[in-house]
C-alpha cells in the first residue's frame, strides 16, 4: 500500500541563493538576444528616415493589440513554469523527510549495525542514482543553450564531473554495482532490493509485522516520489503552449519598431533645437527596451521550466542528496561526514 506523503514546502532553495542577480549577470545571459533587437529596430529607421520608405509604418494600435496578447501569453508560460519548480522542490522535500524517517527506522529496528549500514548505504546509491537520472539531458531542455551554457562558467555540476558508476562505488558492494550496471533504471532496482532485504529481514524475524509494514510503506512513498521525479523530469511544458510563445514574442518585437515610426516621428512637432527633426532616433533605444523586457521574460521562463537539468534556477539536487546523507549519518552517531555542498558564487547546484 503506497501512501502520499502531504506537500511540504517549508526551507526552499533555489540553486541562486544570493540577495539578486548582479544587472551585469543578466545583461550577459541575455545579451545575444540585446544584439539582435538593435539588429531588427535599425533596420526600420533606415528605411523610414534615411530611404524615406514613410509607407512601411504601422497602426501604434495593431502593435499594442499584439503587445496585450503576447503579456498575457508569456505571463501565462511563466507562471506554469514557476509552478513546475515549486513542484520539484515540493517533491525533494518529502524525499528529505521520508530518507530521514528511513535512517531512524534502521538505526532503531534492527539491531545488527552492519545490516543498518548496508541498508542506509543502499539509501545513499539511491539518491544518488536518481539524482544522476534527474541530471540526464533531455531535447526540450536548456541547461546547454548558449546563454546558459556560458553561464555555468560560474558553478559546476558534480553529476557532468564523476561518472555515475564511480559516484555509486562508496556505497555499493561489487556484487549489487554488477547486477544494476545493466539495467535502465538504476534507482527503482536499489528500491526492489531494500524491499527485498527487510523482506528476508522479517521472514527471519528481525522485526515484527507493524515494523516491516512502515519499512515497506516509506519504500512505496519513496518509489512513489521517484516517480513524481521521473514525470516531471519527462513531461515538458507543452510544445503547442511553447511554440505559440515564441511566435507571438518574435511577432511582436519585429512590428514594435515599426509600430513606433510615427509616433516618435510626431515628436518632432513638439521640441525645438537641435533634436528637431531627429526624435525618431530615440526609437532605437526605447523599441530595444521594450523588446528585451518581453523576450528576458521568455527566456527565464524556459529556463525555469525544467527544474532538475541544472542550470543556475533550479532544485539544488546534488546539496539536497548531500544534506541528507550527512543528517542520517549524524543520527546514527558518525563523527566522519562528507562535506556540505557549499554555493559557487551564490548558486547551488
Amino acid at each position: 500500500m503506497c501512501i502520499e506523503m502531504p506537500s511540504v514546502d517549508n526551507n526552499k532553495q533555489y540553486m541562486h541563493i544570493g540577495k539578486s542577480y548582479k544587472i551585469t549577470d543578466f545583461l550577459f545571459w541575455t545579451r545575444s538576444r540585446i544584439y539582435t533587437l538593435l539588429i531588427l529596430d535599425t533596420l526600420p529607421l533606415i528605411f523610414y528616415q534615411l530611404l524615406g520608405m514613410k509607407w512601411i509604418a504601422l497602426p501604434w494600435v495593431v502593435v499594442a493589440l499584439l503587445g496585450t496578447a503576447t503579456a498575457f501569453i508569456v505571463g501565462f508560460k511563466n507562471t506554469q513554469t514557476y509552478n513546475r519548480t515549486d513542484h520539484g522542490h515540493v517533491i525533494w522535500a518529502n524525499i528529505s523527510n521520508l530518507s530521514k524517517s528511513w535512517g531512524m527506522m534502521c538505526r532503531d529496528y534492527f539491531q545488527d549495525k552492519e545490516f543498518v549500514k548496508v541498508l542506509l548505504n543502499r539509501h545513499f546509491a539511491w539518491l544518488t542514482a536518481l539524482r544522476y537520472s534527474m541530471r540526464e539531458n533531455r531535447v526540450w531542455e536548456v541547461a546547454d543553450a548558449g546563454y546558459n551554457a556560458e553561464y555555468q562558467r560560474y558553478y559546476r555540476i558534480p553529476e557532468r564531473q564523476i561518472p555515475l558508476a564511480t559516484a555509486l562505488l562508496p556505497y555499493l558492494p561489487a556484487d549489487e554495482l554488477a547486477a544494476i550496471s545493466w539495467t535502465q533504471n538504476k534507482a527503482t532496482q536499489l528500491l526492489a532490493l531494500q524491499s527485498k532485504a527487510i523482506k528476508e529481514a522479517f521472514d527471519a524475524q528481525q522485526i515484527v509485522p507493524l515494523q516491516y509494514l512502515e519499512m515497506q510503506r516509506t519504500v512505496n512513498n519513496l518509489l512513489a516520489q521517484q516517480g513524481h521525479c521521473e514525470s516531471l523530469k519527462d513531461t515538458p511544458y507543452p510544445r503547442q503552449y511553447a511554440i505559440i510563445n515564441n511566435i507571438f514574442v518574435a511577432m511582436f518585437c519585429i512590428l514594435l519598431p515599426f509600430g513606433l515610426l510615427r509616433e516618435f516621428d510626431m515628436l518632432n512637432d513638439t521640441v525645438s533645437g537641435m533634436m528637431k527633426g531627429h526624435m525618431i532616433w530615440l526609437l532605437l533605444p526605447f523599441s530595444v527596451i521594450i523588446s528585451w523586457l518581453y523576450t528576458t521574460l521568455e527566456q527565464v521562463g524556459e529556463s525555469t521550466e525544467n527544474p532538475f537539468e541544472g542550470s543556475a534556477n533550479d532544485v539544488p539536487i546534488s546539496q539536497i542528496c548531500r544534506a541528507i546523507e550527512i543528517d542520517i549519518r549524524e543520527i546514527l552517531g558518525e563523527t566522519e561526514l562528507p562535506a556540505p555542498i557549499l554555493p559557487q558564487h551564490d548558486i547551488l547546484v
